[in-house]
């Protein structure tokens, strides 16, 4: 009954085709399923023709119906610039037909003011605005004195050593400016109908505007605290940070908004370390980092829209378009009725890690020409999704990425093209071993290409209907299971999850590196996340002191672990090692066969399996989990078999958490030991039973053979007795409870 709306740009010239198809594997490899589709009978509506829209991204504050400035006044800021940009302006706070204050190619502030008749005065320092640290930075238009100002000055707290400031004035253009009605626009400049440009790179703290000349002592005033009485508008950032509101403490009240979703809760001029939560000290959080590649959203309009019949069925979709010889492919996914499931098993979709690794540039593209060449080559032979993300900066990176001026990009949107969440899109090339290179949305696939070859009927849930309602998005689901990568999770998701399981729920955790980071969703906008890259963990950056905590939820990021819920307190493993896209085998634990879960490895045979697989070639590969009782793995808990063969050369590397010096880890083993993948077994309260796999790659090994091999048959037997209404999961009993073939480990 809902309606999707799908934003394209189209710049062939040629019309667009659009069609629904049914998404069932979106692996191009050969040597596997093969990218496997159902055409569905599908209305879809044109809305307006596909056009060549462009793309703008960079973050901007816009305040609207701002009273004319007058002919006396001044424009002042703290600002703490983060790059040089030595073609082009970036502008500090402008207004069309009134004013522009602005760094210079060569990091010197730069102002226009205008006259009459459009007579523009010009003025710039001589010296540069420091880079990386704090500065008042202000324009002066004085009529009386026929003159204009600029100037700059550091900020109360710089660093030592920082230079004195500079200033600088020049002769005024006469008459008034006319800039009555116009926007002013904060870190960015428009001059009448062209697009936003100039953007600025750092941060922005208490921009205001003052109907007169301020002299040396108010600007001290301003240098020490960013706060001076008597302003026309004068915003402060430390408000209402969760949101894209900026609010105006000066005499008009003349709120605006930010646009593109640039970075609150940062450390602005006043913060001394004292205080690391903004929510506790909001006036030492009252700046925004700018950047002039923020993106949240395309602004295109709708092109096609479908409406979903009833009794479509639950499962993953793509829109597929073609125009000439050019074709795209949207995926998305629909989940059964609130409240009306139409299966008895669930797949829960992760698409907060999917828009988290959105357009993820990988290093290796910039580090390698062979590598490069290897992925384009393999990409045409298999007829995969031919764009990569590195050469599309424009609709903005992933957060393991970074911003222009070397800032770790902390919010992700699903609101633009994300060119690795598509059908048929590889992420490594591997033209000697014919491995698939799949994560994440295509990766996730082998599982539903399994459970529709084994007959198994299934609904989609997403990580979205777990944060939106909670556990009663699962009711009476018999299974849940997870993909390949459940990693970034809301604290809403974790209890839905939590809450299932602990009601009789069962279930199966098929990844590694799951329930890893913590996220935020913006309360303003859904598809908006945000991660802070606090302390500890595999990181791409790290966030900044004082930094780490959510600008939309104002809790404290970074790992789940540092908040207390490490992931073996879900789902009995959590991530301990991490190596290249290369996988290894299971070995069965010496008392599996005998334990109360030895139905799991029926039909098993011999002492090791998934020795192969799409991924990597092996079950246990690439980012492993292990069983640890002090970070809450259950006591009674069952390792049925742990992953080998990761040797350190590969390379294998403990994860940052796990290793305390270069000799000791946190657990207290030699770091070899702690490099493997746990397969773990729990029963959980009122008949419910946790099974995990503990590494990204095992779902890869499903296709093996046509789906017949023992990684297969050992899913289908969890499966099966996981569905099975007569076999029950009781906790045992203390007496009757086996030691788990882990105890010795951790209990060390």
């Amino acid at each position: 009954g809902q309606t999707i709306a799908f934003k394209v740009a189209n710049a062939t010239g040629a019309p667009v085709n659009a069609r629904v198809v049914r998404v069932v594997c979106a692996d191009p490899n050969p040597a596997g399923p093969g990218i496997i589709t159902e055409p569905v009978t599908a209305s879809v509506a044109s809305v307006t023709t596909p056009e060549a829209w462009p793309v703008t991204p960079g973050s901007f504050g816009i305040v609207e119906g701002l009273p004319a400035t007058g002919e006396t006044f001044t424009v002042a800021a703290l600002v703490k610039p983060t790059l040089r940009t030595p073609t082009r302006n970036q502008a500090i706070m402008t207004r069309d037909g009134g004013f522009a204050l602005a760094l210079d190619g060569e990091g010197r502030l730069s102002a226009e003011v205008a006259g009459a008749d459009g007579a523009r005065t010009r003025v710039h320092t001589a010296r540069p605005v420091p880079l990386g640290r704090w500065s008042l930075v202000w324009l002066t238009r004085d009529a009386g004195r026929g003159e204009a100002y600029v100037g700059w000055m550091p900020a109360a707290g710089a660093d030592a050593g920082a230079p004195d400031g500079a200033r600088a004035s020049t002769p005024l253009a006469p008459g008034a400016p006319r800039d009555g009605g116009a926007d002013v626009l904060i870190a960015a400049r428009k001059t009448g109908a062209a697009a936003v440009r100039e953007h600025f790179n750092g941060r922005i703290e208490a921009p205001g505007i003052w109907p007169r000349r301020l002299n040396d002592d108010t600007l001290g005033m301003l240098a020490a605290s960013g706060k001076v009485p008597g302003g026309i508008a004068v915003w402060d950032f430390s408000q209402d940070i969760g949101t894209s509101r900026i609010v105006d403490t000066g005499l008009g009240r003349h709120h605006g908004r930010l646009v593109n979703c640039p970075t609150r809760g940062v450390c602005g001029a006043s913060w001394r370390g004292r205080e690391m939560s903004w929510r506790h000290a909001p006036e030492q959080y009252g700046a925004v980092h700018f950047h002039d590649d923020d993106i949240e959203d395309c602004d295109w309009p709708t092109a096609f829209e479908w409406t979903v019949p009833e009794g479509t069925r639950s499962a993953q979709y793509a829109l597929m378009l073609e125009a000439g010889d050019a074709a795209e492919n949207v995926p998305f996914f629909v989940v059964p009725p609130k409240g009306k499931r139409s299966a008895d098993v669930a797949v829960l979709v992760s698409t907060f890690t999917y828009t988290v690794y959105g357009n993820h540039a990988r290093p290796e593209w910039k580090m390698s020409e062979r590598w490069r060449q290897a992925w384009r080559e393999q990409v045409a032979a298999w007829g995969a999704y031919p764009h990569n993300p590195n050469d599309h900066p424009e609709y903005g990176w992933s957060t393991y990425n970074n911003h222009t001026d070397g800032s770790g990009i902390a919010i992700a949107s699903w609101h633009r093209p994300m060119f690795n969440v598509r059908v048929g899109y590889l992420t490594y090339p591997y033209p000697d071993i014919r491995a698939s290179g799949l994560r994440h949305y295509p990766a996730d696939s082998h599982l539903t290409a399994w459970l529709e070859a084994k007959g198994y009927a299934y609904d989609i849930v997403t990580d979205w209907e777990l944060h939106t309602e909670g556990a009663a998005a699962l009711d009476g689901y018999r299974v849940v299971t997870t993909g390949s990568h459940p990693e970034y999770h809301t604290r809403q998701t974790l209890d839905a999850l939590e809450g299932y399981r602990d009601g009789g729920g069962r279930l199966m955790y098929l990844g590694g590196n799951g329930f890893y980071w913590k996220v935020a969703a913006s309360p303003e906008r859904p598809g908006v996340i945000e991660i802070r890259r606090a302390e500890g963990g595999i990181r791409a950056w790290a966030a900044e002191p004082g930094e780490y905590y959510n600008q939309f939820d104002g809790e404290y990021g970074g790992m789940w672990r540092r908040n207390g819920r490490p992931p073996q307190h879900l789902c009995g493993v959590g991530f301990t090692a991490q190596g290249n896209f290369v996988g290894s085998h299971y070995r069965v634990r010496p008392d599996a066969l005998s334990s109360r879960a030895a139905w799991i490895l029926a039909g098993v045979d011999g002492e090791t399996f998934g020795g192969h697989g799409l991924s990597g070639h092996g079950a246990a590969g690439f980012e492993l989990d292990r069983a640890d009782k002090r970070l809450g793995t259950p006591e009674h808990a069952i390792v049925l078999a742990s992953s080998e063969g990761h040797e350190p050369e590969a390379p294998w590397v403990l994860v940052p958490e796990e290793q305390l010096t270069h000799l000791t880890t946190w657990p207290g083993q030699p770091a070899p030991e702690l490099i493997r993948a746990d397969m773990t077994f729990f029963e959980t309260a009122n008949n419910g039973a946790v099974f995990s796999t503990g590494s990204i790659t095992f779902c890869g090994s499903l296709p093996t053979n046509n789906y017949d091999n023992d990684v297969s048959r050992l899913l289908q037997n969890v499966l099966d007795g996981f569905l099975d209404p007569e076999r029950t999961f009781g906790v045992p009993s203390e007496d009757a409870r086996q030691p788990s073939a882990d105890a010795a480990a951790a209990d060390t």
